[in-house]
């Protein structure tokens, strides 16, 4: 009878990470969606081709060799042992899982670069963010032995671990290919709507569904106390989305004397990030506050970024990936309520967090120039001003999204 429980809940535990699995790969559905619809209609084409390709190539990358780097032996507690080819039979539904876990970070970067840059020199940045960037910051938090994990570092799904690193490298990318044309005139900053607000709308209800596997396939079961565990953690995500798209909604309406539907929806995108790290370990109330918290900052990073620095990120992907990642994992030391600031932990753990938020930041922020640079002195990032002007979906791809309707493009 035993042995019989034994083999249920293991069959069980596969189960539910596959069906995680699967939630987390119709993402790419959602960040395509969002992306299309915060841009304009001549680059759909781009962005379709783009999401597509972060998905093919991570799934090959991460098999080939990525997944090993990533959960190899570790080596001094910094990189895993590769190895080629993948395939041990037991541990497949875990490969799928990360592998989509691998493609979401290379998806980041799409949206913040959209509209400017060309197709091939992004693809093989893609390439190399899932195959080496990505799994080496991993390996310190994820595999076990890494040198985060050793120091008592917590990122359960990825605040920092997925969504800081594409932030990072999609910081670094919309910085080197620079702006799009129009976006600024004489030091201000010009408005470039997207075409259609209810793609963008979609993909946010897609991104939110198919984050309860992103943070409740995290548990990696669902049998034994898991079975208590994962609600909880979906309690918690749901919680913090609402909170932050809730305060966006606020927040907009004072700022703008009116709700504003792309910061409204990148405020529910920011409470999903920030919770992401501490889902497992802080309360409903917590989860709440992460929320809120987050969708303050979305909103003020992105106007800063834009205003101030003068990155040009069609949809926020680094004030919502990248500034809320890191906030939201440093929050854990604060809330978690086993050695978090509020439940008598002292500093300790946000020393911690705050440690491991700036090793990771630094990696994914220093690998991604280097390899941006070299990518722009051989091939280079940008399309031409032709290209731009006329839309990436005639010149890079021949195709036109929209052929039959007239839209303002």
């Amino acid at each position: 009878m035993e042995s019989n429980i034994i083999e249920v809940n293991a069959v069980l535990d596969i189960l539910w990470i596959i069906i995680a699995g699967i939630l987390v790969f119709f993402m790419q559905a959602g960040f395509t969606l969002i992306e299309s619809g915060f841009t304009r209609s001549k680059n759909v084409i781009n962005i379709v081709m783009k999401n597509l390709a972060d998905l093919s190539i991570g799934a090959i990358a991460f098999w080939l060799f990525g997944y090993t780097l990533m959960y190899g032996e570790s080596i001094g507690s910094f990189i895993g042992s590769p190895s080629l080819f993948y395939n041990v039979r037991e541990d497949m539904h875990n490969l799928f899982f990360q592998t989509v876990f691998c493609a979401t970070t290379a998806t980041i970067v799409s949206g913040a670069i959209a509209e400017r840059t060309k197709f091939s020199a992004y693809i093989i940045f893609s390439l190399i963010i899932t195959t080496l960037i990505y799994p080496v910051s991993g390996h310190w938090i994820w595999q076990g032995d890494g040198w985060l994990t050793d120091l008592g570092f917590i990122d359960f799904a990825g605040s920092t671990v997925v969504h800081g690193v594409g932030g990072c490298a999609a910081l670094v990318m919309a910085a080197m290919v620079g702006p799009r044309i129009g976006k600024y005139t004489e030091g201000s900053s010009n408005a470039i709507p997207g075409h259609n607000m209810m793609y963008g709308a979609l993909g946010v209800f897609i991104l939110w569904m198919g984050w309860f596997g992103f943070n409740g396939g995290s548990e990696l079961a669902i049998s034994g106390e898991s079975v208590f565990n994962v609600p909880a953690i979906i309690i918690n995500t749901n919680l913090s989305a609402a909170a932050g798209l809730i305060t966006a909604i606020t927040l907009t309406w004072i700022r703008y004397g009116k709700p504003e539907i792309s910061m409204s929806l990148n405020g529910a995108l920011a409470g999903l990030v920030g919770v992401t790290a501490g889902c497992s370990v802080v309360s409903p109330g917590g989860a709440a506050i992460i929320g809120i918290l987050c969708g303050i900052a979305v909103i003020f990073a992105i106007e800063v970024l834009d205003k101030k620095f003068k990155i040009d990120d069609p949809v926020g992907a680094v004030s919502v990936h990248g500034i809320c990642g890191a906030i939201g994992t440093i929050l854990v030391g604060v809330f978690a309520t086993e050695g978090g600031l509020l439940f008598g932990g002292g500093f300790t753990q946000l020393g911690i967090q705050t440690i491991g938020v700036l090793s990771v930041f630094t990696w994914a922020i220093g690998s991604s120039y280097l390899v941006l640079l070299i990518l722009n002195k051989t091939m280079g990032l940008r399309v031409t001003k032709e290209e731009e002007i006329d839309g990436l979906d005639i010149h890079e791809h021949h195709g036109d999204a929209y052929p039959d309707f007239t839209i303002d493009r």
